[in-house]
């Protein structure tokens, strides 16, 4: 199959580039700019590769375009009682709409990450173009499809440093039959408490938000599932800890909220100017004492302020995720420079940093594609 002009655009604009020493920067909507260490190059705009490739409701699988626009793709899974369900978020902060491109290259799920997986384990196989400016396909349309390194995979979360994604397979599933939403005033503490029990039982837990909802401690609790298995879990729950269920549309509303993180905690945040840190720790892992803090993924991510430039609080947000075996990430800035925060990203152990070296080689010898966006020195 001969190469769409819009394939053979972005490969053209790939070769000159690595023969220059050029660098690009990789861009779908642009509704992620502000993830990551920095941003460099020339864009290099994915959004003429556009389309759904090819759809099979009875198996789970769709094919499709990286400029695809997000929502466009979820409203024809939608058509047919399917969906995404790691819940990727789309974001309104900087850029346009989110792309499918850029949800696998930034590889961030939603508040159900912790209960279905992560945007990682739903890529099938996917098609790119890399820093030789090759065109190169890797897995398939199905889950056991790979024979040694899973090149697929590792793409999801690269932020675009190894290559350009043209298009991907993804494992979709039917929506949920049944949902529940339920909510208890409990404090941090006793919140983790009960979702590491609960955790570890027989429930149709899919999702957590652990908040302080005006001036109340309050856990928010999405079940999903079989209708049986739903009702009997939220009536047992209910007989355990004194709460109440808050079905409604504007409850279905709010999780996307969250996803977005267009909370009003987070609002109250970004009105006061500070940078928001986002630590992913085990889901055991006790309350971290850094203050106002929204807790989700059912214990394993906590959301913090912090002032711009306040070198102590960054230090100990660092320190305290690395205590708890996790790690710490500066997610949104308030300043382009990050000065006074250190990197972004925490840099990986000295074997893990090494592959990542070697793949960058391998992929992007020039060095074009997406520099600075993930560690400096890469």
């Amino acid at each position: 199959m001969s190469p769409t002009p819009a394939l053979t655009d972005l490969l053209e604009r790939i070769r000159a580039a690595a023969a220059d020493g050029k660098p690009l920067r990789i861009r779908g909507g642009g509704s992620k700019d502000f993830y990551g260490q920095s941003l460099q190059g020339e864009i290099l705009d994915t959004r003429s590769l556009d389309g759904i490739s090819s759809y099979e409701p009875s198996e789970l699988v769709v094919t499709v375009q990286a400029g695809t626009p997000l929502a466009e793709l979820e409203a024809a899974l939608a058509e047919k009682g399917q969906c995404l369900p790691f819940e990727p978020p789309h974001y309104a902060f900087t850029g346009g709409p989110a792309t499918v491109g850029g949800m696998v290259a930034s590889g961030l799920s939603g508040p159900a990450r912790a209960a279905v997986g992560s945007v990682r384990d739903y890529v099938l196989g996917l098609s790119l173009i890399n820093g030789k400016a090759e065109y190169l396909s890797f897995g398939g349309t199905v889950m056991k499809n790979v024979a040694g390194y899973d090149v697929s995979r590792v793409m999801a979360g690269s932020l675009g440093t190894l290559g350009l994604i043209t298009e991907v397979s993804l494992k979709v599933l039917p929506f949920a039959p049944a949902e529940v939403t339920l909510r208890f005033h409990l404090d941090e503490a006793t919140a983790l408490q009960k979702l590491n029990q609960w955790g570890g039982q027989p429930l149709p837990l899919n999702a957590s938000s652990w908040v302080v909802d005006a001036g109340q401690p309050t856990l928010y609790l999405r079940l999903r599932g079989a209708v049986a298995a739903v009702e009997a879990a939220s009536e047992r729950l209910l007989a355990e800890v004194p709460g109440e269920r808050v079905d409604s549309a504007q409850t279905t509303a709010n999780w996307s909220t969250a996803r977005d993180l267009r909370l009003p905690w987070f609002a109250a945040g970004f009105a006061r100017g500070q940078d928001l840190w986002r630590l992913s720790v085990p889901q055991t892992a006790q309350p971290l004492g850094l203050g106002d803090t929204l807790i989700d993924w059912l214990g394993g991510q906590r959301w913090v302020w912090a002032d711009s430039g306040d070198l102590a609080l960054a230090q100990r947000l660092r320190s305290a995720a690395q205590a708890a075996q996790g790690h710490a990430t500066l997610f949104i800035a308030t300043r382009a420079d990050f000065a006074g925060t250190g990197a972004v990203f925490t840099p990986p152990i000295p074997v893990l940093m090494k592959i990542q070296r070697q793949l960058k080689a391998e992929f992007d010898p020039a060095g074009i594609f997406n520099p600075g966006r993930m560690f400096a020195d890469m």
